[in-house]
């Protein structure tokens, strides 16, 4: 092959950002994607990591032990803060912690250079640079999966914190339309209120669906927006107009890991109220007026 054969195929080898995780092997028919390894890597890091921690546990803390532990505390506050009540905060906050990891660890390994660490498949457009590393979290079925986890987490938390019957009468709730025939002598603006309360709670049983789309895809508009912002800088000026993006990458993969891990928690402590009970209270406060 002649000099200006291969450096017409070194010209044609480039890499586009998609939409979708890329296959980088096979194992027999299941396809091992960038995304999949990255975040194969991040559990074992976190793996590795907690092992660390553990075997060198101390009761006077010091050095990592020392570290982590200021950061948990920390965290734990921030958890009560939002949860308003200790006993939720540590029910959930390992999951919520776990989460934040998993996604920070995913957000950052896609940032590192390792520069043409990757494979050649050919494609529908000619050949095409496949990188071995991807962050999970800018791949859709990975944000999909966490925010899924988040959402039926947090109801199957409702039903052990309150009940399977409070849970379903959230967004089922037939005790609003029961009250309609006990209380309508009393009260006949039941008529009114009870089919507006029921519909709500469907209107929740909606917002549940909602809750998964907004958790993933911010999740992964940011990631897969910052790895198409680096892409493009380093296409500009290689090695140094990219520099500045990278860090700012750095930032915005702590800050949406605090919010989707925040969030979680948001959502366990609503699972864990009972509404019924809060109605109750303003009804007597209101008796009592």
């Amino acid at each position: 092959m002649s000099n200006q054969s291969i450096q017409n195929n070194t010209t044609a080898l480039k890499h586009e950002s998609t939409l979708y995780a890329e296959p980088v092997a096979h194992i027999g028919a299941f396809p091992v994607t960038n995304a999949l390894l990255t975040s194969t890597t991040a559990v074992i890091v976190i793996t590795l990591l907690a092992l660390i921690i553990r075997t060198g546990l101390r009761e006077v803390p010091r050095g990592i032990q020392n570290f982590f532990e200021a950061i948990l505390e920390g965290a734990l506050s921030l958890a009560d803060q939002v949860t308003n009540s200790r006993k939720i905060s540590e029910k959930v906050f390992p999951l919520a912690f776990a989460v934040f990891l998993f996604v920070l660890v995913n957000n950052w390994l896609g940032l590192l250079p390792l520069g043409g660490l990757g494979v050649v498949a050919q494609g529908e457009h000619g050949a095409a640079f496949i990188p071995f590393l991807r962050s999970g979290t800018a791949d859709i079925n990975t944000t999909v999966a966490l925010a899924t986890m988040a959402v039926l987490g947090a109801n199957l938390f409702g039903i052990f914190s309150i009940g399977i019957w409070k849970t379903f009468n959230k967004y089922v709730n037939l005790k609003a339309l029961g009250g309609i025939f006990t209380r309508v002598r009393k009260e006949p603006m039941v008529l009114v209120v009870a089919p507006v309360t029921f519909f709500v709670g469907l209107l929740e049983l909606i917002g549940e669906l909602a809750k998964v789309a907004s958790l993933s895809f911010r999740l992964f508009g940011n990631i897969f927006a910052g790895e198409v912002l680096l892409a493009a800088m380093s296409a500009i000026i290689p090695y140094l107009l990219p520099i500045p993006f990278l860090f700012l990458e750095i930032f915005v993969g702590i800050i949406q890991a605090l919010i989707f891990s925040i969030l979680t928690l948001v959502y366990f402590a609503i699972a864990a109220q009972d509404h019924e009970e809060h109605e109750g209270h303003r009804d007597t406060a209101a008796a009592h007026a």
